[in-house]
């Protein structure tokens, strides 16, 4: 078995160093750059990793790869550890003695007592202070480790517990005395503005180790304006009264969910869907709320009784794989399935509604932008409305923002 990595891969394991961020967008390699990295690090050939052969490692140290629940489940790994001649299955790892770990985010408490060993975190998920960065911490003391991510951080906060595990700073405190001036006079705390940027400018730059390539696909985003009830709409937005369930409305949330209901369940929208689906076969469908799912469920069943379409879905309760045939639907809730996947089967994503996560579309997006598709263009589809929460998430998705309810119905 040969293994040849490319050139963006190759520079990226040449720049990586203990406790450095592998920032590479979706389908950019960073698994098998990472392994490949471990494989340097060990005692491993350039050669092998551009074609060559391959060199056995004298003492590898034990390796934990630490991911989503989605990718551990699918055996994603397997495939990329199999390039290494790894396995976390000792029968047929060729490193007797080498524990293989494959485990996901949920149980990394389980590996706090680990020393002198190998660590591949993947996708970012220490921000904030509660147990997987305290456990993440004390695993980063003892261990060598990476961070995988296609989105490191949109703000500065967000690095906190990597600077530390990298010795930047002692603790939180320590980063917010140096770092962060709070607004006054609000019943929360809330960051007014940062200071001493260019230290944290440089402290990033230390650590983050950028994947950049030239991809050979294009993304063709293309917005998709369909109508919605604009009476009800006003209605709801004025008085503060849910039509479906008829009661008032007391919080921001659940305006905001009303007023996407309102929206999202539009008759026009299904037709502009079933337009798109036609024209495009095979089709992933990203959406955010049960009631979308009845309506896609509903809206397809029809065409998969009559052997039209072959339809799965990948949610919470269901996580079928994508159907085979010529001419299928992929449903995808996006907190379920943004990210742990890919499929190269189709060039066509369809955005039934907006997340209200920069991240999450980016990631939702990747899903079929991969190295290894044969197709150029890719096409994003994204149905939305002139409504008023429609055009405030577009907007907080163009800045790269996350969407706040609670400011767009003037609660804040």
């Amino acid at each position: 078995m040969s293994l040849k990595l490319y050139p963006h891969q190759l520079k990226a394991i040449k720049n990586c160093k203990n406790g450095c961020i592998l920032n590479g967008g979706t389908g950019s390699g960073k698994s098998l750059t990472a392994l490949g990295y471990y494989y340097i690090r060990n005692g491993g050939s350039w050669d092998y990793l551009n074609g060559g052969d391959y060199k056995r490692l004298a003492k590898p140290k034990d390796i934990y790869i630490i991911t989503t629940a989605a990718k551990r489940d699918k055996h994603e790994w397997d495939g990329e550890l199999s390039h290494f001649y790894l396995s976390r299955y000792k029968d047929v790892n060729i490193y007797l003695d080498l524990n293989v770990i494959v485990d996901s985010w949920n149980n990394i408490q389980k590996y706090i007592g680990v020393k002198n060993s190998f660590f591949i975190f993947d996708e970012q998920r220490v921000v904030g202070s509660g147990t997987w960065v305290k456990s993440f911490l004390k695993i980063t003391k003892f261990n060598e480790w990476i961070l995988l991510t296609a989105t490191p951080g949109d703000r500065w906060t967000d690095y906190i517990p990597v600077f530390i595990a990298n010795g930047f700073y002692r603790n939180k405190t320590e980063f917010i005395n140096e770092h962060v001036i709070y607004s006054r006079f609000v019943d929360y705390p809330k960051i007014d503005k940062y200071i001493n940027e260019h230290r944290l400018i440089r402290l990033r730059d230390k650590i983050l180790i950028d994947m950049e390539f030239d991809r050979d696909t294009i993304q063709h985003h293309i917005n998709v304006v369909v109508k919605y009830d604009i009476p009800l709409y006003r209605d709801t937005m004025r008085d503060r009264w849910n039509p479906y369930e008829n009661k008032p409305i007391e919080q921001a949330a659940e305006l905001c969910y009303t007023l996407r209901r309102i929206v999202n369940s539009d008759e026009s929208r299904i037709e502009a869907l079933l337009d798109l689906v036609l024209e495009h076969p095979k089709s992933i469908i990203f959406y955010n709320f049960d009631y979308e799912l009845m309506i896609l469920r509903s809206l397809f069943d029809k065409f998969h009784d009559d052997g039209v379409f072959e339809v799965a879905e990948y949610n919470g309760h269901k996580h079928q794989p994508v159907p085979e045939s010529t001419s299928w639907v992929y449903l995808v809730q996006y907190t379920a399935g943004c990210e742990g996947w890919n499929c190269v089967k189709t060039d066509t994503i369809i955005f039934y509604s907006q997340n209200y996560s920069y991240k999450v579309m980016t990631q939702a997006a990747g899903r079929i932008d991969r190295l290894n598709t044969a197709f150029k263009d890719l096409y994003y589809y994204h149905l939305k409305s002139k409504s008023g929460i429609d055009l405030a998430i577009s907007r907080a998705i163009k800045n790269k923002k996350k969407f706040n309810e609670r400011k767009f119905v003037g609660y804040d």
